[in-house]
């Protein structure tokens, strides 16, 4: 049966609504992987460090669309709460329109600056036609990905979280498909891969428009008629800071890790990253997962002013994060062997550093989830400033600091240890947070 956002959550009812977030987030991570290889193995390294260079700028364009999905659905999902369901549809699509017009306004922008960005980047003479040609193909579907981003959230609101699944499900086949016959039988390498992913990004942006706009749509939300609104633009954007800062965090990040594992240990540690990488994308989407299909429960209940229901979802997702945070970091110990094997085999040396590092990545699950629950818990209640301040302290300050100073005195060993010291540093910070504003919001 259709699991309604005013009903009670007990803890079975709490994760069948959020399994589908969580299913969505996973799958999503896998086919990025997948992307790659397909790249790397058919396209030339060439290339594939072409595409390593310049896409983390269409994450952080893209992010845009988790910033507006965000802070724009606990707005809606609150005013939905109010029982103002006519201002919540009119929001909605206010938010879809902005989000379009956003995109095509980044689109022509990319497509005057695209060679000077690749250039600013790094990109070597060899690689930069190559990014010249991926970044003019991804721009088009510009818009589409950040529709993508934006439905996920959206259709936890409409309490279809399912239908969210199903189009990323397709999305991401059609993205697997078109890669393994335009790079791997076609051969139009780089250029193949990025006509795959934007036919997909098409298919997760466009395909829910098609659905919000249909007669089959019985949810709370539709899309139509609607008017500017600038102080819930400027809200929306506020409140969902922290998920814009997290993508461009994690990019500046990235660049210091390599910079970092260059300097220690050569290409050895930077491919060594990169497949530790790969591994905590799924192990975050997990709790990512949980935090997307949770927040419009929060922030329902918060506009309805239901603190029972707030005090209570709160304390189950609490205990639920310290069970998967126990569970996944036991998961990353006892299987690093296995995927170090699967990834860097073929080389001892590089394996067991991967092994190393994948060992002690692990410990940072346990603290990781609580602070990705806590900047989404905050974004929920349509608190940005503090969400954005979790997530820049988490993302950017603390992992910038530990990555800097541990490997003075650990060396390799200090570069993945930082991660587990600059999440175990935000929980404090987190934690700290939830205290001091638990009666302001009443949630405990």
């Amino acid at each position: 049966m259709q699991i309604r956002l005013n009903e009670h959550f007990t803890y079975p009812k709490l994760l069948r609504f959020v399994l589908p977030s969580i299913i969505t987030m996973i799958f999503s991570s896998i086919y990025s992987i997948v992307d790659g290889l397909f790249v790397s193995n058919y396209a030339g390294k060439t290339p594939f460090a072409a595409l390593n260079l310049i896409y983390p700028v269409f994450m952080i364009i893209g992010a845009i669309g988790f910033m507006m999905g965000g802070g724009g659905s606990a707005i809606v999902a609150k005013t939905l709460g109010e029982k103002k369901d006519d201002l919540a549809r009119r929001y909605f699509s206010f938010t879809i329109y902005s989000t379009i017009t956003m995109g095509i306004i980044f689109v022509i922008i990319g497509q005057i600056f695209i060679k000077e960005l690749a250039q600013l980047l790094g990109a070597s003479p060899e690689m930069l036609p190559h990014c010249i040609n991926y970044g003019r193909i991804m721009l088009i579907g510009l818009p589409a990905f950040m529709l993508q981003y934006l439905f996920q959230v959206f259709f936890v609101v409409a309490e279809r979280p399912k239908l969210s699944l199903f189009v990323i499900s397709l999305a991401g086949c059609t993205n697997i498909i078109l890669d393994a016959l335009f790079v791997a039988v076609f051969n139009f390498g780089l250029a193949g891969a990025a006509i795959a992913t934007i036919i997909s990004q098409f298919i997760g942006g466009f395909l829910p428009i098609l659905y919000f706009i249909s007669k089959i749509n019985d949810t709370s939300l539709r899309l139509g008629k609607t008017e500017f609104y600038g102080d819930f633009l400027i809200k929306a954007m506020t409140n969902g800071s922290s998920e814009l800062m997290s993508n461009v965090a994690a990019s500046i990040v990235t660049i210091i890790y390599n910079k970092q594992l260059m300097d220690l240990a050569g290409e050895d540690g930077v491919s060594a990253y990169g497949v530790i990488a790969y591994v905590s994308f799924i192990f975050a989407a997990i709790y990512l997962g949980y935090a997307t299909g949770s927040s419009p429960i929060v922030s329902y209940n918060y506009g309805a002013n239901n603190t029972d229901e707030l005090k209570s979802l709160f304390k189950r997702s609490l205990k639920i994060t310290f069970i998967v945070g126990i569970a996944m970091t036991s998961i990353g110990i006892l299987s690093s062997d296995i995927l170090a094997q699967i990834f860097t085999g073929y080389d001892k040396a590089l394996y067991e550093l991967t092994r190393q590092g994948l060992t002690i990545f692990s410990l940072s699950y346990l603290f990781s989830g609580f602070n990705i629950f806590g900047s989404a818990f905050f974004t929920a209640l349509n608190n940005g400033p503090i969400s954005a301040l979790v997530s820049f302290l988490r993302t950017l300050v603390f992992q910038v600091g530990t990555l800097l100073i541990l490997p003075m005195f650990l060396g390799v060993d200090g570069i993945w240890f930082s991660i587990s010291v600059a999440e175990a540093l935000a929980l404090s910070v987190t934690a700290f947070l939830l205290f001091k504003y638990r009666h302001r919001y009443k949630y405990a």
